[in-house]
Parts: structure tokens; sequence; C-alpha cells
């Protein structure tokens, strides 16, 4: 199967900033949540440890059958369906206790069902976690997103359906944003050469192979430069009340 760079891998050595980053809200997510819980967007499974452990019932949901299939096997006490989203048509209204979807609203074209369909099986009182990346500390165009977000635009939108949205950021530390400045320059040296400004003005699709080759390269650069992407652990990363500050939102809403 082809691995993008968007499916950050624990194994490949220069993922390893952006897998911790991604593996810290599940940290946090294992602590809150329980009972009957949906993972809308699970993909290879990088936090299922977790939250099986932390769950009564654990049910995930993603488009790629291969890794449904393969997850299956590796956990029969879950639950896992292939499917794309939205709808969740073979979910029932009312259901869940806790949704947790990390880094997964950024690619899905119709963000306003998706946010519906969410608040549909959740039951009342039950509680939406939700990550995605800050649109102000993106580098580059991600062509493998179909939209980013402002902390203030996602939130009207949750907004419209939960009755209480709780706004928070996950940001890193001094060696984390020492990275970030790091990968923040090397990307300005390949992107220089996009004089026509190319990567706004193509389709998304076509810019998909070569962005993740560019990607890589830059990945393999930064791992080789001084050792710090090697380094960085989930620890290095934090839980912000400066949404509009941080790398990534993490929103808690509350149906």
């Amino acid at each position: 199967m082809y691995k993008t760079t968007e499916i950050t891998s624990a194994e490949i050595a220069s993922d390893n900033p952006v897998h911790q980053r991604l593996l810290f809200p599940y940290v946090e997510a294992a602590i809150l949540v329980s009972g009957n819980v949906l993972e809308i967007g699970c993909g290879w499974g990088r936090g299922l440890e977790l939250l099986t452990k932390a769950a009564n019932h654990y049910t995930g949901i993603d488009k790629n059958e291969e890794l449904i299939t393969s997850l299956s096997a590796e956990y029969p006490n879950s639950t896992f369906i292939a499917a794309n989203i939205p709808p969740l048509s073979s979910l029932p209204d009312n259901t869940f206790d806790f949704i947790v979807t990390f880094q997964v609203i950024e690619h899905i074209q119709n963000d306003d069902l998706f946010i519906k369909e969410a608040h549909r099986v959740l039951k009342p009182g039950g509680k939406l976690l939700l990550t995605t990346v800050n649109k102000s500390f993106s580098l580059t165009r991600n062509p493998w997103h179909v939209r980013e977000y402002y902390a203030d635009g996602l939130k009207s939108l949750m907004g419209k359906y939960f009755p209480k949205v709780d706004t928070k950021g996950i940001h890193g530390n001094e060696k984390v944003m020492t990275y970030y400045e790091q990968n923040k320059e090397s990307v300005k040296k390949l992107t220089r050469f996009d004089i026509f400004n190319l990567q706004y003005r193509l389709p998304r699709r076509l810019l998909q192979v070569p962005y993740d080759l560019m990607n890589r390269l830059n990945r393999n650069r930064l791992l080789q430069a001084d050792g710090i992407a090697a380094e960085i652990d989930y620890t290095d990363y934090l839980v912000s009340k400066d949404p509009a500050g941080s790398l990534d939102f993490f929103y808690i809403a509350t149906k």
C-alpha cells in the first residue's frame, strides 16, 4: 500500500516529531473517555492501545478497508467499520458516550454534515473530542487537506449543533518549536522555486505526489540536521489555553 506522509508512521524515524504530536491528544483522551467510545478516522490505530483500555467498548470507523480488516484481527473485542464518512449511516442515534476524531475533519468535504452526524450518534451529555491543524501554523498548502481552519471558524461550525464547545490548543515546548522553526526555514528553501504560486493555483490531486516527495525529503533532511527530530517525545507537547497560538486545536464539545 502506498504510504503518504499524511499517514505518519511510528516506525519511520523522520516522522517522529509528527507522530509524537499526533500521539499526544490520545494520551489526553485516555484520561477523559469512558463507556462506549467511537473513533472516527481511526487510521492504522495510533491510539488504540490507549483508547481500548479506557473504554468499556471501542468502535473504530475508517474508509481504509485494508486497515480495518487488520485492526479487526488485532483487536477482536472491539468493533471496526469500513465506510466513507460522513454520514455515519450504520450507526444509530444516541449511542456513544464519547467520540474521538483527531486530524480528520480537514480531510472531509462536507464538514457541516460531519459535525451534525457526530452530534446525532452521541448520547445526551456525550462529548466530542476533535483536533485539527491550526491554519496559522501551516508552512505550505497541504494538498491532502480539503481545508484548514482558524480557531473561531471551526468553533462556530461546531456551535451550530453543540450547545457547549470548549476550545483549547496543542502546542510544543522549546524543543518542539526549535524543530518547527527549522522546518519553516527548510520549507522556505523548497517553496522559493514556486515563483508562480502553483501550490495554491493547481488542483489538489495534481500536487499530492510532489508534495509527498518533497515532504519526505524535508523530513529526512531535518532528521540528519542536529538530532532534535529523533529526540522529540509526546511529553514535549502540552494542552494550551491559547488555541490561536497553538500548533493544533483541541475542541471538546458537549451534546
